[in-house]
């Protein structure tokens, strides 16, 4: 499979073409960003991580019975992946309080929630990824019924799984944002990255923080929190 030219690139990502019609080439970048881009730097080895851990997981999902874009892992930056139609949602799964929702309902940090939160923003860096509600996604016509049923289901399903398989690891996933897309013959499949960029991981026992909030809140350490993910993940 042949690499053409980029046809995007985002905050944490690059993407090609390729000769294969349906297949793209992701590249992860060392970019950091937080506050919609406000704030920018890097976290070195970061594009390795995303791309490992992510494929890792994915992995780990497709065997759960969820469909995922990914299709092989070709470099340490880069993945093959089926091109997919986004779909203008960031589906966010909450376990416990954190980050925004925090400031929002005046609760503490780390106050574990009576039972999962699924909050959807629409997908535009312009106006701030703002928070939608069911009504706003039918209304609009970003999706059907029927899909955000099964996009919920998929979310609800993959919090599950991960949750028990970080748990074997020491580490409690506090929350996390997934985008879902839709591939030629309309599938719709987990699409985008799930790693230490996109989730809230804590040491359960230390209640350490292993992710971008490093980075986000000024913390540092953030190399070496990312590391510590991959290393219980993958052992790397």
């Amino acid at each position: 499979m042949k690499k053409l030219e980029q046809i995007y690139e985002g905050k944490a990502k690059k993407v090609f073409e390729t000769d294969v019609y349906d297949f793209v080439i992701v590249d992860y970048k060392d970019d950091a960003t937080a506050f919609n881009g406000e704030k920018k730097g890097t976290i070195n080895e970061k594009g390795i991580i995303n791309n490992k851990v992510t494929n890792h997981l994915m992995k780990m999902l497709e065997k759960k019975g969820i469909p995922t874009h990914f299709v092989e892992e070709i470099s340490d930056r880069e993945t093959i992946v089926k091109k997919v139609d986004i779909i203008p949602l960031e589906v966010i799964v909450r376990n416990i309080i954190a980050g925004s929702l925090a400031k929002r309902v005046g609760r503490p940090e780390g106050e574990k929630l009576s039972r999962t939160i699924l909050e959807f923003c629409y997908k535009d860096d312009d106006l701030g990824d703002p928070m939608v509600n069911q009504y706003h996604i039918f209304a609009m016509k970003w999706a059907t019924e029927n899909e955000l049923e099964l996009i919920s289901d998929y979310s609800l399903k993959i919090n599950k799984y991960l949750t028990e398989y970080l748990k074997d690891l020491n580490i409690e996933l506090i929350d996390f944002k997934l985008e879902f897309g839709k591939t030629s013959d309309g599938v719709i499949v987990l699409a985008d990255e799930i790693s230490p960029d996109t989730c809230r991981f804590w040491d359960s026992v230390t209640g350490e923080k292993l992710d971008k909030d490093r980075f986000r809140r000024d913390l540092g350490g953030e190399e070496d929190a990312y590391k510590e993910i991959m290393k219980r993940l993958l052992g790397e």
